[in-house]
């Protein structure tokens, strides 16, 4: 079922799954807009589905289905499949880290009577999509005696929003002849917090009151807290058949999502499944939560050691073995920007889960090329589970590029492919899926974690 339209064979009950699909989908992309929150919801799910946490289990078996999170930003699922370990792992790799902007370590002041929130992007985003945007605060504040204070402001309808003002047009004669990187700069995107002043205090010092007497925190607890600043928008169908979903942070939740759904859903399987939840994807995978970490790797090797198998060429032989789609969105082709695409090469809405042989930018560069004889691997697989696909790239060449997680899994010498769902809008405060894409993912992931 290469590059087809799914609607075009779907009978009346496909469409209903889809669609009951998507509807489970929103729900998790409205709870899991940082990556703090996405490993809470993924917990959340699948200990409802007999998960249990691998440091509370001393042996494992077949069977057995199991889960391990890292500084609570990232997290792993395995199931221990009938084959031994060490015949390799069937893994479903994607991120929970979206574009967002960032509260620096000293982020308060006051200027002409507000109080405003200095921010560092995160990611690549165009500057001046996050202006005039209704944006919420999520995240963690620790302060010095080790207590937490969770902060979550603008998700419920109830809460305050912030935003970031824009020049009115009247005014932006010397802006709007700027090129577009510049048209806001980095160090402008500065929260606005308050406008209220008492008489005999400037806006920060109101505001330094107001919070700590609302939330019992000073201005030196910001230096300890990881504060995302993320649109305050909620997923909604989209489009007037709604066979979209418009919504912050698909890219990667799109597949995250689908890729748990897959691992619950997977019973008995031969090989070891393994879903891994990663960070820091956006700026590099880099740190300690991010795809670069020792995290995967002592993860596998804390199975085999539970499975009795000590031996440190067994985890290298078990990484080896194994086979990998790294579960990452790529960009659809746009009906108005269409120039931008190879359109013989382009993904393209509503024809299925889309692979790449090989992402990169200019001369595939940091790219993970994959094989040919595991590319015709997943098109037999795809076919004979009848799952709509398509192969394609992002954009055309010497326009741009991307990449993902899956050359520092290929390091390993495993054989890793990309695998994801088309998105348009990709990295702005909404971006845009297909409902029917992102289902075909799930049936995409599923079959894979049972070949």
């Amino acid at each position: 079922m290469f590059k087809t339209n799914i609607y075009k064979d779907a009978s009346d009950l496909k469409i209903k799954e889809i669609f009951d699909f998507a509807d489970k989908y929103k729900v998790f992309l409205k709870n899991s807009k940082i990556e703090r929150q996405a490993v809470k919801e993924t917990i959340k799910l699948v200990k409802e589905n007999g998960f249990k946490d691998i440091d509370e289990v001393k042996d494992i078996k077949a069977g057995d289905k199991l889960y391990k999170v890292n500084k609570n930003k990232s997290i792993i699922l395995f199931i221990v499949g009938s084959k031994p370990i060490t015949d390799g792992l069937r893994i479903l790799g994607a991120h929970i880290d979206s574009p967002r902007l960032d509260l620096k370590a000293q982020p308060l002041y006051e200027e002409n009577g507000f109080s405003l929130l200095d921010t560092h992007y995160y990611g690549g985003i165009k500057k001046y999509q996050w202006v005039t945007t209704p944006l919420s605060i999520i995240g963690v504040i620790y302060k010095k005696d080790g207590s937490m204070l969770e902060v979550s402001i603008g998700e419920d309808l109830d809460d305050p929003i912030f935003g970031i003002s824009d020049l009115l047009v009247h005014l932006s004669s010397n802006q709007l002849t700027k090129e577009g990187s510049k048209v806001i700069e980095g160090e402008d995107l500065d929260v606005m917090f308050s406008s209220r002043t008492g008489v005999l205090k400037n806006a920060k010092e109101y505001i330094l009151d107001f919070l700590k007497e609302k939330y019992g925190i000073i201005e030196e607890d910001f230096i300890s807290a990881e504060l995302e600043v993320v649109p305050a928008i909620r997923p909604r169908d989209y489009g007037i058949d709604r066979s979209m979903i418009a919504g912050y942070g698909h890219d990667d939740k799109v597949c995250a999502y689908p890729s748990v759904e897959a691992i619950i859903n997977t019973n008995n399987p031969e090989y070891t499944s393994c879903v891994i939840l990663t960070d820091k994807e956006e700026i590099g995978s880099v740190g300690a939560t991010g795809a670069h970490s020792q995290f995967f790797e002592n993860s596998v090797a804390e199975l085999l050691i539970k499975s009795n198998d000590n031996n440190y060429y067994s985890l290298k032989k078990t990484l080896e073995n194994s086979k990998m789609l790294s579960c990452d969105v790529t960009g659809a082709i746009d009906p108005i920007y269409s120039s931008a695409s190879d359109k013989k090469n382009a993904a393209f809405f509503n024809y299925g889960i889309s692979f790449e042989k090989y992402t990169g930018a200019r001369g595939k560069s940091q790219a993970n090329d994959s094989n040919a004889e595991y590319v015709a691997y997943i098109r037999k697989l795809m076919e004979d589970n009848r799952i709509h696909y398509q192969f394609a790239e992002l954009g055309k060449v010497d326009k741009g590029g991307g990449g993902t997680i899956a050359y520092i899994l290929a390091k390993y010498n495993m054989d890793v492919i990309d695998a994801g769902v088309p998105v348009l809008n990709m990295h702005a405060p909404m971006e845009i899926i297909a409902k029917a894409d992102l289902y075909e993912a799930y049936l995409a992931y599923k079959a894979f974690l049972n070949s």
